[in-house]
């Protein structure tokens, strides 16, 4: 018996000691693994930073802990360091007057610089990834799409015409309002661009469209389950109803359509910008993708912001009720009434500062590059870190205050990157900001509502509420 004992303990220490070799093996590997990966990246005249695993570096702790991330590496390496994330070595700046000379110089050694998984999800012809010339013809094309004319004779009517039927019925019941202005969004953008034809495309669309959004911001890893391949399988499904959409307008090219598609596909002399199929394509993918995320995440933390800052409230909702007062229960907003939406506006630019609907720009260096006393090397991407300049003291006194009054002064807006800067200056800016101001327009003038409690708000990387964000709506009248 104490020989069968004897055996096991022998047999047990020896188990032991091989799965301690194991780990230890493990442990040394990877050890070394993370060494290689900082060795391979120190180059003279870098800056200081971390760059984790090889393949993957620290895209990980990027995403999941976010801003968390970010000020614990400022702690250790100062405002400007490297990293490597989104599969690309990266310095990060995050100071602001840096990432002002970023924006506003972007001919000088910088182009875009966005991951490879949102490249090939949007594609190569969208505007985000092109530069020089190309870029200044497809800015063209898309100004000339939703130019301030367009706004007011064609494209304000339809955002009215949705936003009135999209808000209807909303009274008495408690609503999912992050879902609510996620369908607002991508439907109001869908009719837009395609007419009277969105709805009989616009579930399928949906469906798909979703899984394009949540693959653009992925390690592009083409295996089965990853969300880069369920993105860039939603891509071709996309691509291949917009071409259905294509053909059967060119079928019938006896009819005119007054949407996007119908501007982007002219071939008379008044359409300046001659783009292929290829080129219209991934700009429609771009205008969906752009004025989706911004439009859908600011009109819910707009609601969120104005529930917990009653004054806010009371002021934007006298400015509707004036609108409404001087018209008929049946007359749209047009033109004039937007623009004569002040504090709407400035409600709009400090929800996107405050809840940093955009977390920051990708550039790329074209060549070896001296910036901030740094040595940047040919091809690194540059990450414009631009929360921490939205929360920039000097700019913004008291800056995590919801205060849209800061906004009344228009050299605050001129002054502000919410939007971007120089030659990538969002060239969507006054669409979004017409529909948000007609979507809080119907929402503050018929209804009244207090949040249901309970729901978490993600603010990295994208702003979200991951179970939903539900309030209880009743009529403004009742």
């Amino acid at each position: 018996m104490l020989s069968l004992l004897s055996s096991l303990l022998r047999a047990s220490m020896a188990v032991f000691v091989v799965v301690l070799v194991c780990v230890l093996l493990v442990l040394c590997f990877c050890s070394a693994l993370l060494r290689w990966n900082e060795v391979r990246y120190r180059k003279k005249g870098l800056p200081p930073g971390t760059m984790g695993w090889p393949v993957f570096g620290e895209t990980t702790e990027f995403l999941k802990q976010g801003p968390s991330f970010m000020k614990n590496q400022r702690a250790r390496y100062g405002s400007f360091f490297k990293s490597h994330i989104l599969g690309c070595p990266t310095v990060v700046s995050m100071d602001p007057e840096v990432n002002r000379y970023i924006l506003m110089n972007e001919a000088k050694g910088l182009v875009p610089g966005y991951p490879q998984s949102m490249l090939d999800i949007l594609g190569k012809c969208n505007i985000a990834a092109v530069h020089g010339s190309t870029h200044k013809y497809m800015r063209g094309a898309l100004l000339a799409l939703i130019s301030p004319t367009m706004i007011r004779d064609q494209i304000s009517p339809k955002i009215d015409d949705f936003m009135r039927a999209h808000l209807s019925g909303w009274g008495n019941q408690v609503i999912n309002i992050q879902e609510k202005t996620k369908q607002m969004a991508l439907l109001s953008s869908l009719k837009q661009i395609a007419g009277i034809e969105s709805s009989s495309i616009s579930q399928a669309f949906k469906t798909e469209f979703f899984k394009l959004v949540l693959g653009t911001l992925s390690l592009p890893i083409d295996l089965p389950g990853t969300n880069y391949r369920r993105g860039f399988q939603a891509r071709k499904n996309i691509v291949s109803m917009l071409k259905q959409l294509i053909e059967d307008r060119r079928a019938s090219s006896e009819e005119v359509h007054h949407d996007m598609l119908g501007g982007l596909m002219r071939s008379d002399d008044q359409n300046r910008y001659k783009l292929t199929d290829e080129e219209i394509i991934d700009h429609i993918i771009t205008i969906m993708y752009s004025g989706y995320e911004t439009v859908s995440t600011t009109s819910m933390m707009a609601v969120k912001y104005l529930h917990d800052h009653p004054k806010a409230l009371e002021e934007l909702r006298k400015e509707h009720l004036a609108i409404r007062a001087r018209k008929m229960p049946e007359d749209p907003i047009d033109w004039n009434d937007l623009k004569s939406m002040c504090f709407t506006r400035a409600v709009i630019f400090e929800t996107s500062r405050l809840a940093t609907i955009v977390n920051g720009v990708l550039r790329k260096t074209t060549q070896d590059m001296e910036l901030n006393g740094f040595l940047i090397p040919k091809g690194w991407r540059i990450y414009v870190y631009t929360r921490e300049t939205n929360y920039d003291s000097f700019t913004y006194p008291d800056p995590l205050t919801f205060n849209p009054w800061r906004w009344m002064d228009k050299c605050t807006e001129n002054n502000s990157f919410i939007f971007g800067g120089g030659t990538r200056l969002c060239p969507g800016k006054e669409l979004g900001i017409a529909e948000i101001s007609t979507f809080l327009h119907y929402f503050v003038t018929r209804y009244r509502w207090e949040e249901v409690g309970g729901d978490k708000l993600m603010k990295f990387p994208r702003v979200e509420a991951p179970n939903g964000l539900h309030i209880r709506v009743s009529n403004l009248t009742n």
